[in-house]
C-alpha cells in the first residue's frame, strides 16, 4: 500500500508514513533480543529475574515438548494464566512449535473457558496450580479436544529462599489435588531439550494468535492474527513512540538493551497487554515487571505502587481505570514515581481530568492511543509530545495504516470531514477475520478503493487538524427524543466534578423521550454527594437532553479484567428492573 500523507501539519517528527521488515515469525522478537542481549533481564516476578537467554531456552523446551506430544503446525494451544513469569516462555514456545496461541482470560468460569476451548479446537492447555483456577481447568476441558494439560506453579520462578519459606508456611497457591495424566511445567521443561522443531512459517498467512473479543457485547469471537499482523504492530509502535528518555534529552525511539522497565499491570492474555507490554518490552530488550493481581495490597493497588517505585518503572501502558486507581490511591504521595517517562492509555476513552490529575501527581506524560483486538491492537496514536498531543482525540493512523469515517447504516459511503460516522481501518495489523465466523466477517469488512477496511463499531470523526475523535461506541448511543447523546460526552463532564472518581452513563427506557440519560457514579474515597448535586453540576455544561435524569451511586462500577467499564452490565441491570 502506498499511502498519501495524513492530512495534518502535526504528524510526529521522524515517524515514517510507511515501514517494512515485519514479514517474519513473531518468535523472532525473542530470538533477536536473546541473541543481542542474552544476559539482560526480561521478566521480574517477586524479586526473581529471568534473562532473555533463559526465557528463550525455556521457550525452546516448551516447543520441543509440544512437538513431542504430536501437536502439529497450525493446531491451537491455550494459555489460561495470569501475569506470571511463565507467560512469555509458554507463549513463545507455542509459536516456536508452529502452533497458534489461544489466550484465555484467567478469570473465566469453567463454562466460558469450555466454550473458548471448543470453539478454537485447542489440543493443549497451560494453567496455574491454584485452588480456584485449576479446578476450573479440570471442569472446562471436559468434552473438548484438549488432551494435554500442563500445570504451572508460582514456585517455579520464586527466589529459592522465598519458595522454601512459602512452601513451609503454605503461602504458595496450589490445588488440593491434581488429575492423573496432567503434567507439571517444571517436569516438562526439565525433560525436554532446548531444540524447537523445524517449522516453516509464512508470516503473512500463518496464524500466531487467536484472541477472543466481543464478550461485552455478545458471544465472544476469536480474532485470528497472523505473525506479521503482530510483528508489524510492535515495530510501528516502536517507530511512533518518540520521547526524551532523560531530562533535557531529545525525543527518540525507545532505547533498547535494558534501558527501560515496563509495568506489566495489564493482563497478557489481552491484546493490549500482550502487544504493548509483553512484546514491546521483549523487542526493546527491556525489563517486564509481572503483576498477576493489580488489586493486591492494603488498600488495593498498593503492591502496584510498590513495584513501580522499587523497579524504577519507566513505561506504563494502562486503561483509564488504572490511571484512576493511581490518582485516587490514598498513599500515592508516599511513593516515588519519578522514573516514569512515558505512559500510554487505551482500551477505553481516557477522561481528560483523569489524565491531568495523573500527570500533575506523577510528573509523567500520557498519550492516548486507539485500537482493538482485531487490529493487533494499535491502530492510531497521539503524537508523543505535549505540544501536539490533543486531549480527547486518539491522534492519527500509525505507519502503513489508513482510517476512513463511513456512514453508520451500510458502512459504504465516506462521511465529510468533521461529521460523525463509523470508524473503519485498513493496514497490516488487521486480523484475517473471526475464527470460524464467516457471516460475522462479511458484516465487518468492506472493500474500498482496493483495500480491505475493518468496521470497528466505534463512532467518530476527523477534525479540521486531522485528529481522529472517537465519539462513542455505536451500540452505546443514547437516543433522547430523536437526539443523539454520546455517553462519553456526559462522562467527561462528570469526571470534572471534584468528588467523582469513576463514572458511566447509559440510556434507560423513558415513556416520553424513548430513552433518558442515567449516570452511575463512584465517589472518591471519603467523599459524599447527593443525586441533586450531581445533576445540578451537569446543568452548567450540558444541554437539557444530555443531562442525567437520575444518578445512582456505587461503591464500584462493573469492569472487565482489563479495566473497561461494562456499560452493558449496567444496561442489563436496568432492563431487568423494568421487566
Amino acid at each position: 500500500m502506498t499511502l498519501q500523507p495524513w492530512p495534518t501539519d502535526k504528524w510526529p517528527q521522524g515517524v515514517p508514513r510507511e515501514i517494512s521488515g515485519f514479514e517474519k515469525p513473531l518468535f523472532s522478537i525473542l530470538d533477536d533480543s536473546a541473541r543481542d542481549f542474552p544476559d539482560k533481564v526480561y521478566t521480574i516476578f517477586s524479586d526473581s529475574t529471568r534473562t532473555f537467554a533463559q526465557v528463550k531456552d525455556t521457550a525452546d523446551r516448551v516447543a520441543n515438548f509440544l512437538a513431542g506430544r504430536g501437536i502439529k503446525k497450525g493446531e491451537r494451544v491455550a494459555i489460561f494464566l495470569p501475569n506470571l513469569a511463565h507467560y512469555p516462555a509458554v507463549y513463545f514456545g507455542i509459536l516456536k512449535a508452529g502452533c497458534v496461541c489461544v489466550t484465555c482470560n484467567p478469570m473465566y468460569t469453567s463454562s466460558e473457558l469450555n466454550y473458548q476451548l471448543k470453539d478454537s479446537g485447542a489440543k493443549a492447555l497451560f494453567c496455574m496450580d491454584h485452588p480456584l483456577f485449576y479446578p476450573t481447568t479440570v471442569d472446562a476441558v471436559k468434552n473438548t479436544d484438549v488432551k494435554t494439560v500442563v500445570i504451572c506453579s508460582v514456585k517455579s520462578y520464586l527466589p529459592p529462599l522465598k519458595a522454601f519459606i512459602g512452601g513451609l508456611l503454605g503461602k504458595i497457591p496450589k490445588a488440593e489435588k491434581h488429575e492423573p495424566g496432567h503434567l507439571f511445567f517444571d517436569d516438562i521443561v526439565a525433560s525436554a531439550i532446548p531444540e524447537p522443531p523445524s517449522v516453516e512459517i509464512n508470516p503473512s498467512e500463518d496464524l500466531a494468535v487467536i484472541i477472543y473479543t466481543g464478550g461485552t457485547t455478545g458471544v465472544p469471537k476469536g480474532a485470528a492474527l497472523t505473525h506479521s499482523n503482530i510483528v508489524f504492530d510492535v515495530n510501528a509502535l516502536q517507530q511512533w513512540m518518540r520521547i526524551p528518555q532523560e531530562p533535557g534529552g531529545s525525543a527518540e525511539m525507545l532505547r533498547i538493551g535494558g534501558f527501560h522497565s515496563f509495568l506489566g499491570v495489564l493482563p497478557m492474555y489481552h491484546s493490549f497487554g500482550m502487544t504493548i507490554v509483553m512484546l514491546w518490552s521483549c523487542m526493546t530488550a527491556s525489563r517486564l515487571v509481572c503483576i498477576p493481581d493489580p488489586r493486591a495490597g492494603n488498600p488495593p493497588f498498593t503492591e502496584v505502587l510498590k513495584a513501580a517505585e522499587k523497579y524504577k518503572v519507566t513505561v506504563l501502558a494502562a486503561v483509564p481505570t488504572i490511571f484512576v486507581a493511581f490518582t485516587n490511591h490514598p498513599f500515592l504521595e508516599k511513593y516515588d514515581l519519578s522514573s516514569f517517562i512515558g505512559c500510554g492509555s487505551g482500551g477505553a476513552p481516557l477522561p481528560v481530568e483523569v489524565a491531568k490529575k495523573f500527570e500533575a501527581k506523577t510528573g509523567s506524560f500520557i498519550l492516548e492511543c486507539y485500537g482493538l483486538s482485531e487490529t493487533s491492537p494499535l491502530a492510531t496514536g497521539n503524537p508523543s509530545n505535549k505540544e501536539d498531543r490533543k486531549f480527547g482525540s486518539v491522534g492519527f493512523p500509525i505507519s502503513n495504516t489508513n482510517v476512513k469515517i463511513l456512514d453508520m447504516e451500510l458502512g459504504t459511503d465516506e462521511m465529510p470531514r468533521g461529521e460523525d460516522g463509523e470508524i473503519a481501518i485498513t493496514g497490516p495489523q488487521i486480523m484475517t477475520g473471526y475464527w470460524n465466523k464467516p457471516e460475522d466477517n462479511k458484516a465487518v469488512f468492506r472493500e474500498i478503493e482496493g483495500h480491505r477496511y475493518f468496521l470497528t463499531g466505534d463512532i467518530g470523526h476527523i477534525d479540521d487538524e486531522g485528529y481522529i475523535i472517537i465519539t462513542d461506541r455505536k451500540k452505546d448511543l443514547i437516543l433522547v427524543g430523536g437526539f443523539n447523546c454520546y455517553p462519553r460526552e456526559v462522562e467527561e463532564v462528570l469526571y470534572t466534578h471534584p468528588k467523582v472518581a469513576n463514572a458511566a452513563v447509559i440510556g434507560v427506557p423513558d415513556p416520553k423521550s424513548g430513552e433518558a440519560v442515567k449516570a452511575f457514579v463512584q465517589l472518591a474515597p471519603g467523599e459524599t454527594a447527593t443525586e441533586e448535586e450531581i445533576i445540578e453540576f451537569c446543568k452548567e455544561y450540558l444541554t437539557g437532553y444530555k443531562r442525567p435524569r437520575s444518578v445512582e451511586f456505587r461503591d464500584a462500577l462493573p469492569t472487565s479484567v482489563v479495566g473497561k467499564v461494562l456499560r452493558r452490565v449496567l444496561r442489563d441491570e436496568e432492563l431487568n428492573k423494568h421487566k
